[in-house]
């Protein structure tokens, strides 16, 4: 054998085989140690970790990069940190420099992807485990032949319940020579294989944090869940939850702002794909500043219920709905149909009751699918919307004049021109009754409700309209009861000359709503389009009035020229006033701020969020609009009230509020992320736990309670 030949001259003497093999194995365990220790140098030990500065080869030669690391074995239970080390910690350091046969300086860390860990209420990147962190040197040789030294400083630091910093000083010799493989090469290719690559998908980000990642490759087959790291501590709030969307060739994480977000300018990191097969690959992305059309959320694990509970969820907040304040501009309508029921026959009384059910239901499920239409068009529409138009505002304020005028005797809804003659069916007006329900109670969510839209605009169509049609019959359910049980209609008074003073009272809520909706029309679109509804009131008030004359002149038995031309110019003033109003533009989409937050209250912004948690102040959000009377309310008797103004000062609380009387994809953004898709949302960061998520009804006791306050 070649050892039985070789291994006699380099240990001197001709001795015997058996001692001969024995020589060669001592000779072989002397040789090879040497030469792993050329690719490591001596470790720096403490009970947290081992650490040691080794490379891929086990030489060098000069113009050719070497792969040199530092790899550090942690303790179980303890970790290190990333480039970006997250709410706490502190990034490792490394400098390398090489002397000797060759000269030069290493470049910076290239760093794994890492994981991330939660501490209670904070989020860390990290490593745990053996870690190795490779950067690169190309030797340049030096004024000697010979072997190079590598020489190394490195500081890090280790966590578990407490964090110890750490430092070494390390050096090991290379020889020159073709470079081979060292013992040490297998850390290097994992750790070359753990580092995000460059994406292959376009990436834009939007003002409100909305990240999207674009490749037909990114389908829901293929991703199961995404997240991401930035490379600058602050760009986000980490500890947020990054709600994942997929759809074929999309994914989208939408993000909250940190105070170094800057407009996505820099928004610069690590996006981890992970497939259904639990596989990750970390994606290094630059994403593009810009307009991004935000897709609808997956349904939250709040709303992954059965749907059966999502169907429960929408039947008790449609229940919920009619005592909230958005239905109580339809308070008058509902009490002029009981009185009819009560008076009428029963089969009469269960058909009015059928088409009110009707009318709300379809107008439930007609305002579901619009929202879901203009979030598949990629826009920032939620439970509401409508509202948000200065054009729907001015002509809904038109209509209810137009029903108040009638409650008060003006014009008498009874003729036919408000009949069409016999053309419409019979309880056409019950079913308009409930469209015009939906329509006043859109703005506001009641308990239940909230996670029911969201749940429906999220799932399937077909369970989307069975939740909205849920919410309808939830709303419907009282009036359907009444019809169907003329025992408690028993308890209304007798018809009699009390019912017109009643009609004249219930037109009183019916004006001072639109007196609200003016208010809400001048906040939205500005000076000019109150001057526009006054004008559009004017007209439709004379056109009233011209339909009053057409009825006095077939009382009269008048010609049926003059009535014809009395009810022409009737038509022609309703359409002028309707359409007119309607015709204003949209507020603008972005705009912040409408006047409302002159209480002493911050505006909302994600990026001064995050910098006020960052800060440890708790802070209070109030998500509102002005067209939201149950946020008003709750203002008003909760959030306003002396008690709660004293606790929020006495624990320096600070109180955001959030104006969504206009189009804001920011706060559309916040919602959503929430799982939510209308106001009121209220949610409480303390300065150091979990958001407390409050109710859609507040009292101060309430309030107090889920903030800490008793």
């Amino acid at each position: 054998m070649w050892s039985g030949r070789v291994f006699p001259v380099l240990c001197g003497g001709v001795p015997s085989v058996p001692f001969l093999r024995l020589v060669a194995i001592l000779c072989l365990l002397v040789a090879l140690p040497s030469a792993v220790r050329a690719a490591q140098s001596d470790p720096v030990t403490s009970t947290r970790a081992t650490v040691a500065l080794v490379t891929a080869d086990d030489s060098f030669m000069p113009g050719r990069a070497l792969h040199v690391g530092l790899r550090l074995r942690l303790a179980p239970g303890w970790h290190t940190y990333w480039l970006n080390p997250g709410d706490a910690g502190d990034a490792p350091s490394l400098q390398v420099t090489a002397q000797g046969g060759a000269t030069g300086q290493a470049g910076p860390i290239e760093w794994p992807t890492p994981r991330v860990l939660h501490d209670g209420p904070l989020t860390s990147y990290a490593y745990t485990g053996d870690v190795l962190l490779p950067v690169t040197l190309v030797p340049v040789a030096g004024a000697q032949a010979g072997a190079m030294e590598l020489h190394a400083v490195a500081e890090w630091l280790v966590c578990a319940d407490i964090c110890v910093p750490e430092h070494g000083t390390f050096s090991l010799t290379l020889p020159r020579g073709e470079p081979q493989p060292s013992a040490q090469v297998a850390d290097f290719a994992r750790a070359a294989a753990s580092r995000p690559v460059a994406s292959p998908f376009a990436a834009r980000v939007s003002a409100a944090g909305i990240l999207q990642l674009a490749g037909a490759e990114l389908t829901p087959d293929a991703v199961r869940d995404a997240w991401f790291m930035p490379e600058v501590a602050g760009a986000i709030d980490q500890d947020a939850p990054q709600v994942v969307t997929v759809r074929d060739g999309i994914v989208q994480l939408a993000l909250h702002p940190g105070p170094e977000f800057h407009g996505g300018t820099a928004l610069s990191g690590i996006v981890v794909l992970r497939d259904g097969a639990g596989r990750e690959q970390g994606l290094m992305v630059h994403p593009v500043p810009g307009e991004v059309h935000a897709l609808p959320p997956p349904v939250a694990a709040a709303h992954a219920a059965p749907i059966g509970w999502l169907l429960a969820m929408a039947f008790a907040g449609g229940l919920i709905l009619n005592l909230m304040p958005c239905v109580f501009p339809v308070l008058a309508m509902k009490v002029l149909a009981l009185e009819r029921m009560a008076r009428g026959a029963r089969r009469a009384a269960l058909g009015g009751a059928a088409a009110y059910a009707a009318g709300v239901i379809g107008a439930f499920v007609v305002l579901g699918g619009c929202i879901a239409g203009l979030r598949v068009a990629g826009q920032q529409a939620g439970w509401g919307f409508q509202f948000q138009s200065t054009g729907f505002v001015t002509a809904i304020c038109v209509l209810l004049f137009v029903v108040a005028l009638n409650l008060l005797g003006v014009f008498s809804a009874g003729t036919r021109l408000m009949r069409l003659g016999n053309a419409l069916p019979t309880h056409m007006g019950d079913f308009l009754t409930g469209v015009l329900a939906v329509v006043l109670a859109s703005p506001c969510t009641a308990p239940f409700m909230g996670a029911a839209v969201a749940g429906a605009l999220a799932a399937s169509p077909v369970v989307g309209v069975l939740v909205f049609a849920a919410l309808g019959l939830g709303l419907a359910a009282p009036y359907l009861l009444l019809a169907a049980m003329p025992g408690l209609l028993g308890w209304l008074p007798r018809p009699g000359a009390w019912m017109e003073t009643v009609r004249h009272l219930l037109a009183l809520p019916v004006l001072a709503t639109c007196v609200w909706l003016a208010w809400v029309s001048e906040l939205e679109g500005g000076p000019h389009a109150l001057i526009v509804l006054c004008a559009g009131l004017a007209i439709a008030g004379a056109g009233c009035w011209f339909l009053r004359m057409a009825e006095r002149a077939d009382m009269r038995g008048d010609r049926p020229e003059r009535t014809g031309i009395y009810r022409a110019v009737a038509v022609l003033a309703l359409l002028v006033a309707f359409v007119g109003g309607s015709l204003l533009p949209p507020a603008s989409m972005g705009e912040h701020g409408t006047g409302r937050v002159a209480d002493g209250s911050s505006v909302f912004s994600a990026a001064r969020l995050a910098e006020l948690r960052g800060q440890g102040h708790p802070v209070f959000v109030d998500m509102t609009a002005a067209w939201c009377i149950s946020c008003l309310v709750n203002e008003r008797v909760a959030l306003s009230s002396k008690v709660v103004r004293e606790s929020f000062a006495r624990r320096g609380i600070v109180y955001m509020k959030g104006d969504w009387t206009r189009r804001d994809a920011e706060i559309t953004a916040f919602l959503r992320a929430h799982g939510r898709d209308g106001v009121p949302f209220y949610a409480y960061y303390p300065a150091r736990g979990e958001e407390v998520i409050l109710p859609e009804i507040l009292s101060p006791g309430i309030v107090l309670r889920m903030t800490g306050g008793e």
